[in-house]
């Protein structure tokens, strides 16, 4: 019998629920200019914004936090699962370039892989926590280095090790046909693949072409409908003037209109939702992440997508069929 590897050890799938298949626990808080995000305050507040998730039918959030940016603590995430009931599925991954941790910019492929493995078969680090997905494993905009395509072998070949599920973070949806084309070359199984932030591409072309592959994508900034995207980390003493950032605007209805004609075309067994939620960026949307925060997508999203038509089985096979499958070990 398959099984999905929580923080807190194996479940059943079929007690998963809704699943949010893209989230970020521990970097809820805002800005350093409240608590300064100290550890019990990234948990407590976590706990706090995932009140009311259950009462909508979800029972699962997985966390992709990769190494050393956006929040990554596994032992946090165990603490959030323990004090509100929630299964939550750790990620392993490393992010961009700019973000990359110096062991992981120095680290071989193998060597890479073999960390990824461990993570997944013995633990994260001295936690015992073990991973249950690869991800969010990222390229960059418009290219990718040869760091990342070194890290996302890396995690391809973890995944033809462990069977675990690959989860991608694609930036502003650019290089999603040459990450498949990657992972295809690890002889990954393209249907234990996602690729992530497609809903921020804006062509319907582009997100068929991707699905053409056999892959799966995810419309997992769900809310995020304004975004600051700065290209690299600033120095702690940055130079004075310009520093390179872009502003983007992806309004839901573009989201939710992109997303019905795909579950009309018969797209909706390899689609997955989720919000992606961070503090950092929850001031640029005040109401969908800032007010609403993870309801929004469960209250506010899922009914306007039954407005246009998806069925209440296509929705239940987006939030949970879909992220089951992709969880299921064994």
């Amino acid at each position: 019998m398959g099984y999905v590897q929580t923080v807190r050890g194996p479940v059943a799938p079929e007690e998963l629920g809704r699943v949010l298949p893209h989230e970020h626990l521990g970097s809820l808080v805002p800005g350093p200019w409240l608590s300064g995000g100290v550890a019990d305050d990234r948990a407590d507040l976590a706990v706090k914004a995932v009140q009311g998730l259950a009462e909508l039918g979800f029972g699962t959030i997985v966390d992709l936090s990769p190494y050393e940016v956006v929040g990554h603590d596994v032992t946090l995430l165990r603490e959030v699962s323990e004090r509100t009931g929630l299964h939550v599925v750790a990620g392993s991954s490393i992010y961009l370039e700019p973000y990359s941790p110096k062991w992981a910019l120095e680290a071989s492929l193998d060597e890479m892989r073999d960390r990824f493995v461990t993570d997944a078969t013995h633990g994260v680090g001295d936690t015992g926590i073990k991973v249950g997905i690869f991800g969010e494993q990222a390229t960059g905009l418009n290219e990718i280095t040869p760091h990342e395509e070194k890290c996302l072998r890396a995690a391809a070949r973890a995944h033809v090790a462990t069977g675990l599920a690959i989860n991608t973070h694609t930036t502003h949806g650019t290089m999603a046909l040459e990450q498949v084309e990657l992972l295809r070359e690890e002889k990954a199984d393209l249907s234990r693949v996602v690729i992530g932030h497609m809903d921020i591409h804006p062509d319907p072309a582009y997100l068929r072409a991707v699905l053409a592959t056999g892959v799966n994508i995810a419309f997992d900034t769900i809310g995020k409908q304004f975004w600051d995207f700065v290209l690299a980390p600033l120095p702690a003493d940055p130079p004075e003037g310009e520093f390179g950032k872009r502003a983007y605007y992806r309004p839901d209805r573009a989201r939710l209109a992109n997303l019905a004609g795909l579950v009309r075309d018969g797209f909706a067994d390899r689609i997955l939702l989720s919000m992606d939620m961070t503090g950092a960026e929850a001031y640029l949307n005040p109401r969908t992440h800032g007010q609403l925060g993870y309801s929004y997508l469960g209250k506010e999203f899922v009914a306007d997508l039954a407005k246009l038509g998806v069925s209440d089985e296509e929705l239940d096979q987006m939030l949970v069929r879909n992220p089951a499958r992709l969880l299921t070990i064994g």
